[in-house]
């Protein structure tokens, strides 16, 4: 293991907290989501690898289900992880803030940058990871990545009963729109604050600092970083995987 007190190249530190607490029921019964197999490794394990493959990295923190921290601690043990890397294992709560929040409170002083990212988004670019990184260490409190919407989106009135007609009340411009991948990036004291204000339960950590008030920024996301929730974003994980085998060694 790499000394936790060595410096980043630009002197502010970054760790990344992964909260894979949750069980992921649209996958099916199983194992929980971020213990699903993807190309015969845990969708975890590929998750911590995207985060540590970047240079600025220096720790990883998993948090774990809550009763669940021994097992996934031995599966990180289990598995080839950068030298350079720290990493730690805390048990997490019952919602994903919660989660998040556990995670937070294991981090060492020292990190200006924390990164928050799903667990299960297992195939992100390392580019990708750097450039939040990046606009993070430049001064922004927040940072998403995202992509620009391919389809046209419409606001509708929700049905009482699932599957009724929903009456549609809004279009919006899909110009402005944009959906938001992980890893999201933020200055470490303003994510802390804002876990230690904002109520309620929330989508994503970027919209707790929305609430305080602040600015949000987007950089350019992935088109493999997406979110494997179905059983047909597996199937899609997998056939990037082999390709990523095939043309890059990976």
């Amino acid at each position: 293991m790499s000394d936790v007190s060595r410096p980043s190249p630009a002197g502010v530190r970054t760790a990344a907290v992964i909260p894979a607490a949750g069980r992921g029921v649209r996958l099916g019964p199983g194992a929980p989501k971020a213990l699903r197999a993807l190309g015969g490794t845990p969708m975890l394990i590929h998750a911590v690898r995207a985060m540590a493959a970047s240079n600025h990295v220096s720790l990883v923190i998993v948090v774990a289900p809550p009763d669940g921290a021994a097992e996934v601690k031995s599966l990180l043990d289990a598995h080839a992880l950068p030298d350079r890397t720290d990493f730690l294992v805390v048990p997490g709560g019952a919602t994903r803030q919660e989660s998040v929040r556990l995670g937070l409170d294991a981090l060492p002083l020292g990190y200006g940058v924390v990164l928050v990212h799903d667990a299960a988004r297992p195939l992100v670019p390392v580019d990708t990871v750097d450039g939040v990184i990046e606009a993070v260490r430049a001064g922004a409190p927040a940072v998403v990545p995202a992509l620009p919407l391919a389809d046209t989106v419409k606001e509708v009135v929700p049905a009482d009963t699932p599957g009724d007609p929903e009456p549609v009340v809004a279009t919006p411009e899909r110009a402005r729109l944009r959906a938001v991948q992980t890893p999201q990036g933020f200055d470490r004291e303003t994510l802390v604050r804002a876990h230690d204000t904002v109520t309620g339960e929330v989508t994503d950590d970027a919209s707790m600092i929305e609430r305080l008030g602040l600015t949000v920024v987007v950089v350019p996301g992935h088109e493999e970083a997406f979110k494997v929730t179905r059983p047909l974003d597996l199937v899609l994980a997998e056939a990037v995987l082999t390709r990523r085998r095939l043309n890059d060694g990976f």
